[in-house]
């Protein structure tokens, strides 16, 4: 038997998941596929920051900026539980650029976004007075701040999905779209779930919104692939922390890049990115030798303790659909977006490129492209609508010390991490619990029976990996036999799509 939806989004990162509230919102009926898990490749693979992109203005991609700086502020208030404004750090290499550039930089910075307290205004620093200079090498004596924030990547993917699922979405994890037919009005959907079982789905639009296969739908659906889209390696290393103060850094690199420093789970630093053109299965894609090599060499370059291989507890990467340019260095291709809709027929519009700042701009702009195809939906919400599941209970310091109230006896570090993960939705799921007992089976770094229940039944979790690397990033915390176990466990527990 099958099913009838306005919407079929094909994809579950940002981008899928942030149409398929979008569109729920505004009363219509989605259906949306990921092959994987959601978040499970580019979406959980970022710098986990919402910010501008500074170093975008040196490449004149002015509204792109202006846009992302615009959209730092909408995401802060649809979950101050999750993004955290940040101090970032800018140490001055005179023989990288003057110190005027950077300052002309970093006004324009500040100006192209809405003035907001939340993100105050860059200024000029003495590294030998300011707490962040104790890290680095003596020969920085000056620098520059300014204002973004950080983000858990994979988690702002599956509250989006939470949020289209309370409206009346479906979303089904461990579905590839095998194929798609295309008829006048309609289009019908070959899905395929991870035990093998087959579905039919009828779809009066579908969104192709799969990243770095998105020309495999588009192939699947009988058209050509999109033109002009570039797939780039971003890779990141995780250390332990670098630094005592919460402020990350932005470090300027000879080759005219930067690479970020940035705290990372109370005791780590995460280092990132790089730039690789890519050209094998975006799911397969690990970290390079070199380009571990070159985050090493960047980092060093400014830190006063070295930081060495050995050292790195975490390497993970990524596959960019970034769309191509004139520029043959990878790292200068815009992140910019664009929307293909293919309305001969059925309509079918494909997401190419983008960056996580931008989804819900872009996801008002992807329903706006089909309003004639659907004319009765609703009209834009996102923007000034109610919060993402959890966000209604203001930043994660701020729920963490009511959580503290409610449970003075719960150690104050696994509050702080519940609040900022679950925001509000860690009342329910500590409701009654007192002690670390009531939570139940300790399944290795501090994940708890309660907890794990909680993302079974709410959050699509099947594997070790969707608990401990995208609903959590607890897997820097367990061992191997706590992973086995945990796998195990969750063998028993969860029975697959």
């Amino acid at each position: 038997m099958s099913e009838s939806f306005d919407v079929l989004v094909v994809g579950g990162g940002i981008n899928g998941a942030g149409i398929a509230r979008d569109a729920a919102g505004r009363g219509l009926s989605v259906c949306l596929c990921e092959q994987d898990d959601l978040a499970a490749h580019t979406s959980s693979a970022s710098t986990k920051l919402v910010h501008g992109g500074l170093r975008y203005l040196q490449q004149g991609e002015f509204a792109l900026v202006r846009k992302a700086l615009n959209e730092r502020e909408t995401l802060r208030q649809l979950a101050p539980h999750l993004i955290a404004p940040t101090r970032f750090v800018l140490p001055h290499v005179r023989h990288l650029r003057p110190a005027w550039m950077l300052r002309a930089g970093l006004w324009l910075y500040d100006h192209l976004g809405r003035a907001n307290p939340h993100f105050p205004p860059s200024q000029r620093i003495d590294l030998r007075r300011d707490p962040s200079g104790a890290a680095l090498q003596p020969a920085y004596r000056t620098g520059f701040t300014y204002a973004d924030a950080r983000v858990n990547d994979a988690r702002l993917v599956v509250l989006n999905a939470l949020d289209a699922h309370a409206r009346g979405a479906q979303i089904r994890t461990r579905t590839r779209c095998e194929q798609l037919i295309r008829h006048r009005d309609h289009w019908w959907a070959v899905l395929r779930t991870a035990n093998g079982d087959v579905q039919r789905v009828r779809a009066r639009c579908v969104v192709n919104a799969s990243g770095p296969w998105a020309g495999t739908v588009l192939e699947r659906a009988g058209l050509d692939a999109p033109l002009g889209v570039r797939l780039v390696q971003g890779s990141h290393l995780v250390v332990p922390r670098l630094f005592a103060h919460d402020s990350a850094y932005l470090f300027q690199q000879p080759d005219q890049r930067v690479v970020f420093a940035i705290p990372f789970e109370q005791d780590f630093t995460l280092i990132g990115t790089t730039d690789t053109d890519y050209d094998g299965d975006p799911a397969q894609v690990q970290p390079r030798a070199d380009e571990q090599t070159y985050l090493l060499e960047a980092v060093n370059r400014f830190v006063r303790v070295p930081v060495r291989a050995e050292d790195i507890v975490w390497r993970y990467s990524g596959v960019r659909p970034l769309l191509a340019d004139h520029h043959r260095d990878a790292s200068r291709v815009t992140r910019d977006y664009r929307l293909e809709l293919d309305a001969a027929g059925a309509p079918l519009l494909s997401v190419l490129g983008g960056k996580l700042t931008t989804y819900r701009a872009l996801a008002e702009e992807a329903l706006g492209r089909l309003s004639p195809a659907l004319p009765e939906m609703g009209a834009a919400w996102t923007a000034g609508g109610p919060p993402l599941p959890g966000g209604d209970g203001g930043t994660a310091a701020e729920m963490a010390e009511a959580l503290q109230r409610d449970h003075p006896r719960l150690p104050p570090a696994l509050l702080q991490r519940l609040a900022s993960s679950y925001g509000t939705r860690a009342v329910g799921l500590l409701a009654g619990a007192q002690t670390l007992d009531a939570l139940g089976q300790d399944h290795g770094g501090g994940l708890y029976d309660r907890e794990l229940d909680y993302l079974i039944a709410h959050e699509w979790a099947h594997t070790a990996d969707d608990v401990l690397w995208r609903r959590s990033h607890l897997g820097l915390r367990v061992d191997a036999a706590q992973r086995e176990a945990l796998s195990a466990t969750l063998q028993a527990r969860v029975s697959m799509p």
